[in-house]
């Protein structure tokens, strides 16, 4: 949460100005026919599909937080008061049905930021609302104006509110119909390169595979490797095309940049996204750890002490720039990748069908490649080894440009948003419905991990609490918190329920007394919590 400072209020207010203005000019460029969906279709549908793309991300965005979020608590806590959310979670937390989801939505996060990409970026040389060139450079070349417009309005405010509104959050059929999406899209097979990839990982690492599913039977065996071997055919055959149309000049990249640059900024890209997704969940990783188990590597531990320094403010500080960072990047990638062949024009690559082409041009391929490539298995490979990840240098450096990224502010904006957006909702903190973990043990229904030993490493932003304050809780001590009041109140309620058991009848009376008022003192405690409440702050938010 931002403080009332000065500089926070200000932060908020200017970002706030930028991502309206970049809606503004975003909106102008359809409106001439200056992006690549309005130009080849009409403004309106390019319009539309974009913000129906933004829509979705903050579902996909807010849905992943709930879904890893919510395993430990159980559900039939909240089976009336949040009906849908728990038919979510019965099937999503099935088996090994979260992890199939993760593995879908890491997908559909890619492929909707490329969707939006086509609807929303500018083509080359495009200007509207007779903006000096100046500004045109930093907005609509750079594609800052529709980072902006995404990222706070699509992701960190989703993020801000489904950090500590899980419940709420997705209650709602928007939600069910992602996560049939999600495992639609697993269930393909398109992806399933990747879980010969954390295979091989967890071997070398030594590492058992944790499932919650028996052991497959030979007709299921067949079905999984058939579709790990049509994944890895399908990535090859991407990467094949790809760089096909790379070399010919044939994709949305720049006029100016040379063909063999655009291939060399493609691997770049790829390299960046998956170094910005490692870092993520090795910091994370480490976070667990105590000081003295961080590595002895020098740069590991001068890493780790720039992101936990004072109160470890740069942990949630590099989430927030990293976001920016990743999208920004996804929308470059989407130009670098997505084909530019005017059917009945152009040569089909490799002489393909008409309709075959007008397919690559969608820009599949390129999700397809920077979902496998650039994200998942860069995220596999740090979750094994995560001390050894952060002794690579260009991990210091990105760390560095990342938080500088963060401190300007230019995100700010999203709790503002967030505010306007959990009034509207209604969206209230999950303690209100299902108590605090301390309570829900003390009522005996007390949390449990579905993947004993396990973290959950593939995703983009999510929430994680847990390691947030085990962060903190390494480097210094903490002011009292809300479920620490709590926690004494109910051991407090706890000893006079033991002690009414051999109480006479008169000290059963002051014993119920006191626990009465216990239970008070309890209620307000709540209700002081909840007028204090105001959308999560960026320091809960983390990335599987």
């Amino acid at each position: 949460m931002l403080s009332n400072s000065p500089l926070d209020i200000f932060k908020q207010f200017y970002s706030t100005c930028l991502v309206i203005f970049s809606v503004v000019i975003v909106t102008a460029l359809m409106f001439t026919e200056n992006t690549k969906v309005a130009n080849d279709a009409h403004p309106v549908v390019a319009l539309v599909v974009m913000w129906l793309g933004i829509l979705w991300m903050s579902m996909v965005e807010g849905g992943q937080c709930s879904m890893v979020g919510l395993p430990p608590i159980d559900r039939e806590l909240y089976k009336e008061s949040h009906k849908i959310t728990y038919q979510i979670c019965s099937l999503g937390h099935k088996g090994d049905n979260l992890d199939r989801y993760l593995m879908g939505r890491q997908f559909m996060v890619i492929f909707i930021n490329f969707t939006i990409s086509l609807c929303g970026s500018p083509l080359e040389g495009a200007s509207v609302l007779g903006l000096p060139q100046w500004v045109s450079d930093i907005f609509l070349g750079s594609g800052i104006a529709m980072v902006l417009t995404n990222v706070n309005i699509g992701q960190l405010t989703a993020q801000v509110n489904a950090s500590h509104c899980m419940l709420d959050y997705i209650n709602t059929h928007f939600m069910t119909f992602t996560l049939y999406c999600t495992l639609l899209i697993e269930m393909t097979g398109f992806m399933h390169v990747c879980y010969l990839i954390r295979d091989c990982f967890y071997f070398a690492a030594g590492k058992p595979i944790v499932t919650n599913e028996p052991p497959r039977s030979a007709a299921k065996a067949f079905f999984h490797w058939g579709r790990v071997l049509f994944s890895t055919v399908v990535l090859c055959f991407s990467l094949a095309v790809t760089l096909e149309a790379l070399f010919k000049g044939q994709t949305t990249m720049w006029d100016f940049i040379p063909n063999w640059a655009a291939v060399i900024i493609f691997f770049v890209l790829l390299s960046l996204v998956g170094l910005l997704e490692a870092m993520q969940i090795a910091f994370f990783a480490v976070s667990k750890f105590k000081k003295e188990d961080r590595g002895d590597h020098p740069m590991a531990r001068r890493t780790c002490n720039l992101l936990f320094k004072g109160e470890g403010r740069n942990l949630p500080g590099f989430m927030v720039g990293r976001q920016v960072t990743v999208t920004l990047i996804f929308f470059v990638a989407a130009r670098v990748t997505t084909l530019n062949i005017k059917i009945g024009e152009d040569e089909n690559i490799f002489g393909v069908s008409d309709g075959l082409q007008e397919f690559f041009n969608l820009g599949f391929l390129g999700a397809i490649i920077t979902t496998i490539l650039a994200s998942i298995s860069w995220q596999l490979v740090a979750s094994a080894f995560p001390i050894a990840f952060l002794s690579n240098p260009f991990v210091y450096i990105m760390l560095n440009v990342v938080l500088a990224i963060e401190a300007t502010g230019i995100c700010a904006a999203s709790w503002f948003f967030g505010t306007i957006h959990k009034k509207i909702a209604g969206f209230q903190l999950d303690e209100v419905y299902v108590g605090t973990a301390e309570e829900r043990e003390a009522g005996g229904k007390p949390d449990t991990s579905m993947h004993p030993g396990r973290d959950f490493s593939i995703g983009t932003v999510l929430v994680a609490p847990k390691n947030w304050e085990e962060a903190i809780k390494n480097l210094e001590s903490v002011p009292e918190t809300f479920s620490q009041r709590r926690e004494r109140i109910l051991s407090n309620i706890k000893k006079m329920k033991d002690m009414m058991a051999d109480a006479s009848e008169e000290e059963k009376g002051a014993y119920a007394a006191g626990i009465q008022a216990e239970v008070k003192y309890l209620e307000q405690l709540n209700e002081e919590e909840e007028s204090e409440a105001s959308p999560a702050p960026m320091k809960d938010v983390e990335a599987v």
